[in-house]
């Protein structure tokens, strides 16, 4: 059955992936690095705040009404962890995250949803038109069916026969933090946002604001008598 815009939020479970072994990071805790104050998967589990039942796949964290379950064995790939997150689902849409999506927002996820069709799932895809398989909605019975049959790896050989939409949208909802530089660029763009808003509140041309300025006083202030006082 499709998804109704006008139906109501439970209408669907979301499954966050997000116990991969960052080995572009350092092995970094990728989904607990803060982007705007907030840790990434904490972001993405807010942008699913709609779904019935929320289940991530990865190391137990303080997320509260979330269900947590691992793959077997941990680190096995996306394929096991989308398995071991699937037992947890019983609504009728799945919406599969990874848990490192800095800019999506609940807004993306009801879009994904609506492009949705009978039988087939919607997948972002990204400026150059290439599907991001950890930002689409699913339909569960079909995924279950495709999930049993398959015998390989990868999410493209798993998902790609079920996609009945390829979604571009604005605010590159399937932009992940893989690097420092990824990470860097999520907390650059959240800052500009950030800024403009306070300016907004502030009354204040945000074309007058020196940024590295702030920013050069801010650590300042943070290293000096200023901040215990």
């Amino acid at each position: 059955m499709p998804f109704d815009p006008l139906a109501p939020l439970d209408f669907f479970d979301a499954v966050v992936l997000a116990g991969g072994a960052a080995r572009r990071l350092g092995g970094a805790d990728k989904p607990g690095l803060a982007v705007g104050g907030r840790p990434l998967v904490e972001r993405v589990v807010a942008a699913a705040s709609g779904a019935r039942r929320t289940v991530v796949v990865g190391p137990r964290r303080e997320l509260p009404g979330v269900v947590f379950t691992r793959e077997d064995p941990p680190g096995g790939g996306p394929v096991p962890a989308l398995a071991a997150g699937l037992r947890e689902v019983d609504a009728p849409w799945l919406v599969l995250l990874a848990g490192d999506l800095p800019f999506l927002t609940a807004a993306h996820v009801r879009e994904l949803l609506a492009a949705a069709r009978p039988g087939a799932g919607a997948v972002m895809v990204d400026d150059d038109g290439r599907e991001q398989w950890l930002v689409g909605a699913w339909p569960v019975a079909e995924l279950r069916a495709a999930l049993a049959a398959y015998t390989g790896r990868s999410l493209k050989g798993l998902l790609g026969p079920l996609t009945g939409t390829r979604l571009a949208s604005p605010g590159r909802p399937w932009f992940d933090c893989d690097t420092m530089d990824d990470l860097k660029e999520a907390r650059m763009n959240v800052l500009a946002e950030w800024t403009a808003l306070v300016c907004k509140e502030l009354g204040v041309d945000p074309a007058r604001v020196d940024r590295d300025l702030v920013l050069d006083l801010t650590k300042e202030v943070a290293h000096g008598v200023a901040r215990p006082a």
